[in-house]
């Protein structure tokens, strides 16, 4: 339980001591604003969102902040992202690094700041508290551990921690719809379905983590799921889906065939048979039926994935690293990616053979080669895909588009 759930109706306790949240608390007014850091590091991902936008476990970073914070907050990042993801600044603010996922030590420090005072870990910048966005001379050194996202593997190696801790946060205190009887489960006390949702003739295992089911998502007959798994609202699991922990489904996606330790951020679709493991697919995305992904080497060897702030490829560490794909991004039937591959936004895959293991953004092609994925052509899709879950490619995003073709043409060659 974060200190700040209840902020203005609690006693909070602070160094130990009882302090009522009234009518002056600054906290209550305090303007809070998530500024991106590590973002080259997360490319593609962070091409059209901020960092705090990236999916952990069942809450983006940023709402697992506003959770903890009980508080609206504000990005600053990117200023061509600004329209969609606006900054608000105030008279006086808390600036806390985005790619760092709050607890309670973390909150208590954070809300121990006075004006023109910043608190690290080490080089790393965690918040600090000024009118503007000046990093304050006077530091206070952080002592307890923290969470940072910086690098795009760890947002499936860290999954299934954040899916357990938010499923604590999501459901302490309330109750999970009935679980059908037409299914089988392990562990039902550690499975939680929200209003709406639809779960019948399904095996359920939650011995090795938390099942999620968000409000309004499915899952149909003959799925075979085990935890932990978290389905955010309207995602949908096809018939005979084969799924491992530490899975995460983000609002409005559709899965099918077999998938591990994977993470989609949202609006995106792997429909069909085939594998996706150890792998992030961004939103709006879609994998052709049958697409495969290789998750580990034939020679067992380190994988290595591209990374844009040096522009070549580093180790990840890892013995298990599957595809990472940018927003947008779609592949045809019988797709195979090779272990570690990263896919820019906005590329269409198609064709026989392996895709090379790096695809810039907007490559139309495959295995034979790549041309450019005209502007023009990406707007009439864009529109295709958001209007069939009710959204709008309004001139936003269109913004965001045509700035990260702008962005990207150095990796393209014609």
């Amino acid at each position: 339980m974060f200190l700040t759930e209840t902020l203005c109706t609690l006693d909070l306790i602070l160094d130990g001591l009882p302090f009522h949240c009234n009518p002056i608390c600054y906290i209550c007014f305090m303007n809070y604003i998530l500024f991106d850091d590590n973002r080259q590091h997360l490319l593609p991902l962070t091409f059209t969102r901020p960092v705090a936008d990236i999916r952990l476990g069942i809450l983006t970073i940023s709402e697992k902040w506003q959770k903890a914070l009980s508080s609206s907050i504000s990005f600053s990042t990117e200023e061509y992202l600004r329209k969609k993801f606006p900054l608000k600044i105030s008279a006086d603010n808390i600036w806390i690094n985005g790619s760092v996922c709050p607890d309670d030590n973390l909150l208590k420090e954070i809300h121990s700041l006075s004006i023109n005072q910043c608190l690290k870990k080490g080089e790393v910048l965690l918040a600090f508290r000024s009118k503007d966005a000046v990093i304050p001379d006077s530091k206070i050194d952080y002592v307890h551990e923290v969470v940072q996202l910086s690098r795009l593997w760890q947002i499936f190696q860290l999954n299934a921690d954040f899916i357990s801790s938010d499923f604590e946060m999501l459901t302490k205190g309330r109750k999970s719809q009935a679980i059908s009887s037409t299914n089988a489960t392990t562990n039902p006390e550690n499975i939680f379905i929200e209003e709406g949702a639809v779960v019948e003739h399904a095996i359920l295992n939650a011995s090795s983590g938390p099942i999620y089911i968000g409000k309004d998502a499915e899952i149909m007959e003959g799925s075979l799921v085990r935890g932990p798994l978290a389905m955010c609202d309207h995602s949908v699991l096809k018939m005979g889906a084969k799924i491992y922990g530490a899975t995460t489904l983000g609002p409005y996606c559709k899965v099918g065939g077999e998938v591990n330790n994977s993470v989609l951020l949202g609006y995106s679709n792997k429909g069909h048979d085939g594998f996706l493991g150890n792998s992030v697919i961004g939103e709006w995305c879609n994998l052709g039926a049958d697409t495969n992904n290789s998750n580990l080497k034939n020679n067992y060897a380190e994988v290595k994935l591209w990374n844009y702030t040096i522009n070549r490829f580093e180790s990840s560490g890892l013995q298990f690293c599957g595809l990472i794909m940018g927003d947008h991004s779609k592949c045809g039937i019988n797709t195979m990616f090779n272990t570690g591959t990263v896919i820019g936004v906005s590329a269409n895959i198609f064709g026989s053979g392996f895709p090379r293991n790096f695809v810039p953004s907007f490559s139309w092609g495959g295995a034979s080669g790549y041309s450019t994925f005209q502007l023009r052509k990406v707007y009439e899709v864009a529109e295709k895909v958001m209007e069939r879950r009710s959204k709008v490619f309004d001139e936003v995003e269109k913004g965001i588009i045509d700035s990260v073709f702008e962005l990207t043409k150095s990796y393209r060659k014609d």
